[in-house]
């Protein structure tokens, strides 16, 4: 809304919000408030029952832009004009604890392992989940070699080509099921030549010697003249394989990652109903200030996550206290995605003192009795 707008309508000075803005709102310091919202939420006892917190997505959100940018794209599927993507992380209990500028046009998939090798969290982030565009042979690889599995929903799955290790003949008398489809055999000798300067890369990743998107892009457009990632593509095409055999086999499996994308899906709604400032366009020109403007929406959107997961944990022990608790199976599928609670338009008088008196001893406002 910019300050002027923000000062009539929060009644705070304009010289106190660009003081604060000045100083405050810029990339490090809001990535540090994030994560004290996103460790805070993590230790709710609610959020223990949406998720483990050692799962997450990832998927871009389109936003139109105003005016020029040398981020900005035209892409007629998604803008009238020009406009950018934020790619964000979002855990198995709800929150966002990765947000990256990128241009619509690039392909997500190199910024997968970005903000995961980045994360200042508490999240035990283990395994990730993705759509098609997030899917290449080198994340494959390269997940498995930094310690994490990667979990895609690749659309078309009949269609790759599964791998083997060894003679056609082994493994059809080993698998006489399953052997006939392992059309395709991996260069064993490639990825063992090379196994030493694959450990380098990964470690180069996992310890912030540089950042992965820089070099998986790189990587997954080499030739097969570079050894190294061509290596890569072997191993990834071979951990490709071991996906789509236990995604076909572990029905259970399937259901927790397409359950996982749907959760991004739903913050992807709070964000936009979030964002409608400016037409819910972005504002702001250059990447640096683009970047601010989307963790600053991160930040707002984690804490009314943080707030329902508060106040839905409050209902339901609420609920045990009177006789009728709610099994653990219903919770794990409850959303504090919701924004019926927030008023997103128009001037909000609130009586403070009021307000304040309505607190319990612990703090919290007086839960909604539909009785009542």
């Amino acid at each position: 809304m910019g300050l002027t707008a923000m000062a009539h309508a929060s009644g705070i000075s304009y010289d106190v919000l660009a003081w604060t803005s000045e100083w405050y709102l810029r990339e490090p310091t809001l990535r540090a408030g994030n994560a004290v919202i996103v460790d805070y939420h993590h230790g709710l006892p609610m959020s223990q029952r949406f998720g483990s917190g050692t799962l997450s997505s990832s998927d871009g959100q389109r936003f139109p832009m105003r005016g020029k940018s040398l981020t900005a794209r035209h892409l007629s599927r998604y803008f009238v004009d020009e406009g950018i993507s934020t790619y964000t992380h979002v855990s198995d209990q709800h929150s966002t604890y990765g947000t990256k500028i990128i241009v619509a046009t690039d392909r997500e998939a190199h910024y997968v392992l970005d903000e995961i090798l980045g994360n200042a969290t508490d999240l035990p982030i283990t395994e990730h989940a993705v759509d098609t565009g997030g899917v290449t042979l080198v994340n494959f690889a390269l997940f498995d070699l930094v310690g994490l599995t990667l979990s895609p929903r690749i659309r078309n799955l009949g269609r790759i080509v599964p791998y083997r290790l060894g003679p056609r003949r082994d493994y059809l008398a080993d698998y006489p099921h399953a052997g006939p489809l392992l059309t395709a055999i991996a260069d064993d000798e490639l990825i063992v030549a090379e196994w030493d300067n694959m450990l380098r890369l990964a470690a180069s990743f996992k310890y912030g010697h540089t950042t992965a998107s820089l070099l998986v892009g790189k990587l997954s457009a080499s030739s097969r003249q570079n050894r190294l990632a061509a290596a890569l593509k072997e191993w990834g095409a071979v951990r490709r394989t071991i996906f789509a055999c236990r995604y076909l086999s572990d029905e259970t499996y399937r259901r927790k990652i397409g359950r996982q994308l749907n959760k991004g899906e739903s913050m992807h709604a709070l964000r936009r109903d979030l964002h409608f400032a400016g037409l819910g366009k972005m504002t702001r020109h250059h990447h640096e200030q683009q970047t601010e403007q989307a963790w600053c929406l991160t930040v707002v959107t984690n804490a009314i996550i943080c707030w329902m997961t508060e106040y839905l944990g409050l209902a339901v022990d609420a609920r045990s206290a009177a006789g009728q608790p709610i099994d653990d199976a219903v919770l794990a599928d409850i959303s504090p995605a919701h924004s019926e609670p927030v008023h997103f338009f128009g001037s909000i008088p609130i009586d403070v003192d009021k307000e304040l008196a309505q607190l319990d001893a612990t703090g919290y406002r007086p839960l909604r009795n539909p009785s009542t």
